[in-house]
């Protein structure tokens, strides 16, 4: 055991660590004999650091801890148990004391307590076996994805108004994503943070998960059954800052421990938090380690990296700053803790989703690190989303001076491996939610947002939605309170989550939408330039050359004898339109359009359709038993 501490002690000194946790916090041993737990933190310029906890009724100075190298402290009892609340008391260079949490504590008190918890007894019966050797298999470029991004507080709450728990979600959220064609799930952060309107984004325990929803096994018990369930699990991560509070990060040992220590850039001047000294090796194998520990202790399938942007750039929403050594604005150091971060990940589970939540134009996020890259295998494709809700938002009448919002993220879709994000924070802080965006009358709302929805759907890229936007609710999301289910009471809301249903496993068991999301030989224009006509069609083709004509109308116009360009004889049959009546929509019957010997474009042949205002409509050919030219 020793001589794996050692191991650990030298790979956390050279930045290096992958798994500092096995080394840090608190964890139980036998040492001479004798049964009991050890901590050890860094903290390199504390004068003394004790262990107070219940065990010793936070007694200062009744268990001392030892230096063992490398600004490494340790102490040993045998008079611990598991779920003790502790912290270290921190005696700072200038003599005053201060309580923290421990960094690597793995399990945390309720609030208002800000205490760790002593949690080593670790033996959760996983059953997710089957998922975890099956994910591998699967190519995830080449497979569909549709993200469900869900604060786990605010989803649902009880009669009472409180949270459920990890466990008791377990037996509600798998059964809803697999009934509403959900592929994947995206927790907004969970790990412990002090202050709920952060939403997570402020961590003080980066290696416990909050207590709000229950005891650590219960978050892997809600792992564990979305798994069984074939739902994929991401999770919000946040290197790129930590806040101020007192028993957190902040001024760890009394010095700029974790952050950087130059005051004129250790903070966001936006955020008032502080930033993470990327360049030192123990904060590395620090945050480096805790994107492994979720992937391997919680069985999460891939980190969401927050706010990627402020890390790229030393002059990230600030006026001055100091360049790097070149002269130049990147962060060097963080890019290379990124891309060391994507490495390991790798290196533990090859299938790992990593997604960059990234909104510049930095060059190759999505390539791996040997070919220049960050190495994530995602980045959200920020551009288009506000390409397009700048659209949405726009009454139809004046669309046509916006339709290049429409067809601009063509010329880079394939530049990137992107996930196209319609996340939350798009329905906060006064931006109004999806259906609140759109405009015109009450029924009109409906019909903009289902013709959203499918263009989205069909669109180059994977997909994310926030939770919410499926019902439409109409008012912002609310940190404090669950979504309005109660709206599936009416009609048109409860036909918006059957609209969203079909055309999620629509898109499940139709692979021209995501076998080839990467390239241009999933995609061909038909009619990119209608502004004027509000009308976008373009095609989607798998490897197999099976294909769907998408035709989108963002028009309260319908549009009679239409011409498209189609690419071989046939007849163009509607398989599913958000104007269908079913959907809220005002049209029993769509017709097809059979090809026609009439060039259009670079097409020989084209069709005339019946196209609905206001919609999205997907054909598939189907062949006829003559040529459309003998016809």
């Amino acid at each position: 055991m020793e001589k794996k501490v050692a191991i650990l002690m030298d790979e956390f000194a050279r930045g290096v660590c992958t798994r500092a946790y096995e080394l840090m916090g608190c964890h139980k041993i036998t040492r001479r004999g004798k049964a009991g737990y050890v901590f050890r933190v860094w903290a390199p310029n504390a004068q003394q650091i004790n262990v107070v906890a219940d065990f010793n009724y936070w007694d200062t100075a009744d268990l001392p801890m030892s230096p063992i190298g490398g600004g490494i402290w340790e102490a040993f009892t045998t008079r611990g148990y598991e779920g003790c609340p502790y912290k270290y008391y921190i005696i700072r260079s200038d003599g005053s004391g201060v309580y923290k949490a421990d960094p690597y504590g793995t399990r945390a008190t309720p609030l208002p307590d800000t205490s760790s918890v002593i949690f080593t007894e670790d033996s959760f019966p996983w059953s997710d076996g089957k998922w975890m050797r099956g994910a591998r298999k699967k190519p995830t470029l080449e497979a569909p994805m549709h993200i469900y991004e869900m604060h786990l507080g605010s989803w649902r709450r009880k009669e009472d108004g409180s949270c459920y728990t990890y466990a008791e979600l377990a037996e509600q959220l798998p059964q809803y994503l697999n009934e509403m064609g959900y592929t994947h799930v995206e927790f907004m952060p969970l790990a412990e943070h002090p202050y709920d309107p952060s939403w997570g984004y402020q961590v003080t325990g980066y290696y416990a998960p909050t207590a709000r929803y229950g005891h650590p096994n219960g978050l892997k018990m809600l792992v564990n059954a979305l798994h069984k369930a074939g739902i994929g699990v991401l999770l919000d991560w946040v290197p790129a800052h930590f806040p101020k509070d007192e028993y957190g990060l902040y001024e760890f040992d009394g010095t700029c421990c974790y952050e950087v220590s130059d005051p004129t850039m250790n903070e966001h001047p936006d955020w008032t938090t502080r930033i993470f000294d990327f360049g030192r090796y123990e904060v590395k194998s620090f945050l480096v380690s805790n994107a492994v520990y979720w992937l391997d202790k919680f069985h999460i399938d891939g980190l969401r990296v927050d706010a990627v942007s402020s890390m790229l750039y030393l002059d990230y929403n600030r006026a001055n700053y100091k360049p790097n050594r070149y002269g130049g604005r990147e962060n060097l150091e963080a890019i290379e803790f990124l891309r060391a971060t994507n490495r390991a990940a790798f290196a533990l589970r090859p299938d790992v989703i990593m997604v960059a939540e990234e909104a510049t134009t930095f060059p190759h996020i999505t390539k791996p690190d040997f070919d220049g890259g960050l190495g994530f295998l995602f980045k959200w494709n920020m551009g288009w989303m506000n390409d397009t809700l700048r659209y949405m938002k726009t009454d139809p009448i004046y669309r046509k001076f916006e339709h290049n919002k429409l067809t601009f993220s063509l010329t880079y879709a394939f530049s990137e491996n992107f996930i196209l994000p319609l996340s939350h924070d798009e329905v906060v802080h006064g931006k109004l939610s999806l259906i609140g965006k759109m405009p015109g009358p009450y029924d009109q709302k409906f019909d903009n947002l289902r013709a959203l929805w499918g263009y989205m759907m069909t669109h180059p890229g994977k997909k994310l939605t926030f939770m919410g936007s499926e019902i439409a609710q109409f008012i912002e999301w609310r940190h404090g309170e669950a979504l309005e289910w109660k709206l599936l009471d009416y009609e048109r809301h409860h036909q918006m989550q059957r609209f969203v249903r079909d055309l999620n496993h629509f898109y499940l068991s139709h692979p021209p939408f995501w076998q080839n999301d990467s390239g241009w030989e999933g995609f061909q224009w038909v009619q990119p330039d209608a502004g004027d006509d509000n009308i976008l069609a373009f095609r989607r083709i798998d490897k197999r050359n099976r294909e769907i004509l998408v035709i989108c109308n963002f028009c309260p116009v319908q549009r009679l004898d239409y011409r498209l360009g189609v690419p071989r004889p046939g007849c163009y049959r509607p398989v599913l339109s958000t104007a269908e009546v079913q959907y809220g929509g005002t049209w029993t019957y769509i017709p097809g359009g059979t090809a026609e010997r009439v060039p259009f474009r670079e097409y020989k042949y084209s069709a005339l359709f019946n196209i609905p205002p206001m919609s999205t409509t997907f054909y598939v050919r189907q062949a006829q038993h003559k040529p459309a030219e003998e016809e």
